[in-house]
Formats: C-alpha cells, structure tokens, sequence
C-alpha cells in the first residue's frame, strides 16, 4: 500500500479524497469527467489486474461536482482469481487517501418484475449468497466487524433525494452477491427470492464488508442489466449486460453527480 500510495500523491498530489467511487459495467465515461489525472493499476503495486471486458483499470484522481475523489475504473472480481479480498489493498490506500466513504455501483439480474433492465435500485442491504469473506485470515478482533447497517442510512437518503430531485426512480432492495463466472440457474434464483434477495450480481459485497473493516461509509447501486434466470425469456450472457449497461448509467451518473453535489 505504501508504495502505491506514494505514487498516487506524486502523481496526484497530497490534497485528501473525500470519497471513492467503484464504477461498474457501463459508467466508465464518468471517469473521463473527473478533472484529475488517471493512474494505470499497472503503476499501483498492489492493486488488482482486472481482466473484465467492458472495465478500464484506472484509478482517477480529480474532482467532480467540485468534491475531490478517487474513480476506480475497475475492480478485480472473485471469479478471476479465486480471492475475496483481491479489493483489499486498492481499499486500504483509500482510506490513507483521507477518504470517508465508498460508493459502489454495480450491473446485477432483477428478481423483481417491477424492477426492470435499464432500472436502478439502491442497496438497503444485502445477501452473502456465496457465504466467502475477505476478512477471512485476518488475525486482529476488527475482523468481528458488525454488519447491521453496513449500507449507510444517510448516504442512502441522499442518494435517494438527488434522484429525487432528477426525477428517477429508485427503489430500494436486497442484492445477493453470487460468486461467478457462470450464471445463476433458475432454481438458485428461485433460492435467492426465497430468501428475500431482490437482485443478484458477482461483486460489490466484498467490498462493502472490507469497507466497513476500514471505518468507510459505504453504499451501493445495481444497474439492473437483465432478469435473472428463469423471471423471462431473454438470454443471459455477458455480451448482454454490457449492451443494457447503459441504459441504466445516464441515470445513475445523474444520481452520482447530485449526491456528490450535495456533499461540497
């Protein structure tokens, strides 16, 4: 972390980060919006190599709506290597950025029919559907970290009032982190709907709980890309999710720029 945090502050210069963002699938424009200067993950030791079409492994330091902040352009997934914690080192050199919180976006499968592609929905909390856990191995008692409200109240009643203020709908619901790279099957989304998960998805939940290990307010919304398995006829494939991603980014850049407005 030292070095990359060093390069980073060369780079970029010493000026605290107030927040991250993680884009998902189809917001990797809003990076090119930040008025600051991009740093391959190659020059960041430490920092995750993803290797995910449709994400560009950037870290941008800038601001936007005149908050300074740190735009990961990319994360690695759990599916690409084999490890939850894969998050860890980019997280932690965010918090000795200065940062105060995390917002994470995401593409995930609706399993909700009034929750539709193209839609957003906010993440009030969610399922570890996967059961793994990046603070596995971590030998200190702050690995006991509570999970109550590891989505944040306030930062979700300010995300919902700058959608507000746009005019978008944006529901609140449950989302189920399953591990990839395959698709879920119709009887493990009927699982997850049973217990109470409105949309489902390969990321973010990692790095919600390494947030909180780290003291950062956190939030998350899903683009919905598509229904999940067995809730329609379309067909589900990656190619898929990185053609419906924009529907749903507009709107949620949107969303972002209000937030973030809101927090100068």
């Amino acid at each position: 972390m030292t070095a990359a945090l060093e390069t980073i502050r060369a780079r970029a210069g010493a000026e605290p980060v107030r927040l991250g963002l993680i884009l998902g699938s189809g917001l990797g424009h809003l990076a090119g919006a930040v008025g600051g200067v991009a740093i391959p993950y190659g020059d960041l030791p430490g920092f995750p190599h993803a290797g995910v079409s449709g994400h560009n492994p950037n870290l941008v330091i800038g601001r936007l709506e005149g908050v300074r902040v740190a735009v990961f352009g990319a994360r690695e997934h759990y599916y690409e290597n084999g490890n939850p914690a894969a998050m860890r080192p980019a997280l932690e050199t965010l918090k000795a950025l200065g940062a105060e919180g995390l917002i994470a976006t995401n593409a995930a499968g609706s399993l909700r029919p009034d929750i539709a592609p193209g839609d957003l929905m906010l993440l009030g909390d969610h399922i570890n559907f996967s059961g793994l856990n990046p603070l596995i191995g971590e030998r200190t008692d702050a690995r006991f970290v509570p999970m109550t409200e590891a989505h944040d109240p306030g930062y979700r009643a300010a995300l919902r009032s700058a959608a507000a203020v746009e005019g978008i709908a944006l529901p609140e619901g449950v989302y189920a982190w399953y591990s990839g790279p395959s698709f879920e099957t119709p009887a493990e989304i009927r699982a997850i709907r049973t217990l109470g998960g409105d949309a489902v998805g390969m990321s973010t939940v990692p790095e919600v709980i390494l947030a909180r290990f780290l003291g950062l307010r956190v939030a998350a919304i899903s683009t919905i890309t598509n229904m999940a398995a067995g809730m329609s006829d379309e067909k589900i494939s990656h190619e898929h999710t990185k053609a419906m991603a924009p529907l749903g980014a507009a709107k949620l850049e949107r969303i972002l720029r209000g937030f973030l407005h809101g927090l100068r």
